[in-house]
């Protein structure tokens, strides 16, 4: 699992991101924007033409959006697998 997190300096938020996938197990490219051997504002506007704030962050290859993004793309990930989970309960025969 792969994650690219756009971000810059001084960022409490993309911190926050790349906390967030560390404990979720990803490999993290993270691209620092302004950074002096760093990416550039129009390399992540090509990357993401509406930026305007950062993280701007992808999971393998999918577009996520911003830190909020990131949280509800793993609740959301959580409620499936439990709705999942719930359901494979309620197949399984009596016993």
């Amino acid at each position: 699992m792969k994650a690219i997190v756009w971000s810059k300096a001084s960022c409490p938020y993309c911190v926050k991101a790349v906390n967030l996938l560390n404990l979720k197990g990803y490999f993290i490219e993270e691209r620092k924007v302004g950074s002096p051997t760093g990416w550039t504002k129009e390399q992540l506007l090509e990357a993401v033409p509406n930026a305007r704030t950062v993280p701007q962050i992808f999971l393998d290859g999918e577009y996520i959006g911003g830190y909020d993004d990131l949280v509800k793309h793993f609740d959301a990930k959580v409620v499936k697998t439990s709705v999942q989970q719930q359901w494979e309960i309620a197949d399984k025969p009596a016993s």
